[in-house]
């Protein structure tokens, strides 16, 4: 880039390169790597710069022992796939789940065991930066579950970690007065974690799958109700704003309220609910986006006949941005699926090429981001509000 060039048009042009590409500018002098890393760069890169989807891929497969990870373009190019490496630290954490993703960051989770705590890993997919969180309070009992998820704030671009603590049993309901711990709050910014104490949810809310939406968590929960001398419950969808940390609860369709197979998912910049079903001995998925984030405006998008799609079971994963979803659909008797891509228009289905252990896939867009770059990579964030190095960990 000529030096010729007022400053301001410099950096106007930096803010529309990818991130690849800045990395490398990053080495080509001292004033540019200064700029690219302040944090006031990365956050408006993070808000302002649009650029290609991805579709990031995560599996398991029976051929190998780790988490397989790998991005696709989501573009003329689909299904081509890249690879990623996977950090270190990921392959030392037992247990591993993925939290969620927003932002082009990954949020994951596992167990390690040379400390027996549970740590969070905060996973830059552009970059090789990886942030640990050490989380207190994960309680996984016969009385209390723990439900983790992860956004990135739209305002400020600080990540967040959001954990919430349940009572597992309708049946200890009544006894318990208190969920000691219920929500817990961590922002990468003060590195500290902080308890909300107002507008908290009801101690009868059960907490399930979750999914990061345009500055807002939703969950797919239960509201369980004392009836009769017995339970009953109904589905509903929690809402949490990264900005205000405020709860809300959202109601679904009647039709939605007692079925047993839902999950919330992500189209585009919309929530999206997906049922699964039979009916006269006939399995089905249908498809339900919010519309305009208004609470039980929920418009049916499109039904998926299981069986013309000569498979025994099928799950909605994730969809591309033209809006078409990425099912997973199980191959003959074998304990292994294979990801497809479906129209719903013309019932087309064509292959990704990605196999792998049935229940085991992770389907999520994200885009490419800085976030991260100005942290020290592999500082270890724990409850007590310091940093340490994972050095310190496994040394």
């Amino acid at each position: 880039m000529s030096d010729n060039l007022p400053f301001e048009i410099r950096m106007e042009i930096m803010k529309r390169l990818p991130v690849k590409s800045l990395i490398q500018f990053r080495t080509v002098s001292k004033p540019w790597k200064c700029l690219i890393d302040s944090s006031d760069f990365i956050a408006h890169y993070s808000r302002y710069h649009t650029q290609m989807q991805h579709i990031l891929v995560s599996y398991e497969s029976v051929l190998y022992p780790q988490p397989i990870y790998l991005s696709i373009a989501d573009d003329h190019t689909f299904p081509q796939h890249v690879y990623f490496n996977t950090p270190l630290l990921l392959k030392m954490l037992q247990n591993l789940t993925i939290v969620g993703c927003s932002h082009g960051l990954l949020c994951l989770l596992g167990f390690y065991p040379k400390t027996r705590k549970y740590m969070a890993v905060f996973w830059n997919l552009s970059m090789t930066r990886v942030i640990p969180i050490v989380m207190p309070n994960v309680v996984y009992n016969k009385t209390f579950d723990t439900c983790i998820s992860f956004s990135v704030c739209r305002a400020t671009t600080d990540p967040k970690i959001i954990k919430i603590t349940y009572i597992k049993s309708a049946s200890d309901i009544e006894s318990i007065s208190c969920i000691p711990c219920q929500v817990e709050v961590f922002s990468l910014s003060t590195g500290a974690w902080r308890s909300p104490h107002s507008n908290l949810p009801r101690k009868s809310i059960i907490f399930y799958g979750d999914v990061a939406i345009d500055g807002l968590l939703y969950w797919h929960a239960k509201d369980r109700i004392i009836m009769d001398g017995g339970f009953s419950s109904y589905n509903l969808i929690i809402s949490f704003d990264i900005t205000s940390e405020e709860f809300r609860e959202v109601n679904l369709p009647r039709s939605l309220a007692h079925v047993s197979v839902l999950y919330v998912s992500k189209l585009r910049e919309s929530l999206v609910v997906v049922h699964s079903g039979e009916e006269d001995n006939n399995s089905f998925i249908n498809v339900w986006r919010m519309e305009d984030g208004v609470s039980n405006l929920f418009t049916k998008l499109y039904t998926i006949n299981v069986d013309t799609l000569n498979t025994l079971d099928a799950d909605v994963n994730g969809f591309r941005k033209s809006g078409e979803p990425i099912i997973q659909i199980s191959i003959d008797d074998l304990p292994t699926s294979e990801l497809v891509v479906y129209d719903p228009y013309s019932k087309h289905v064509d292959g990704v090429g990605v196999d792998g252990i049935a229940c085991h896939f992770f389907v999520h867009p994200y885009m490419e981001t800085l976030l991260l770059l100005d942290q020290p990579n592999f500082a270890v964030y724990n409850e007590m509000e310091t940093i340490r190095y994972l050095d310190d960990l496994v040394s």
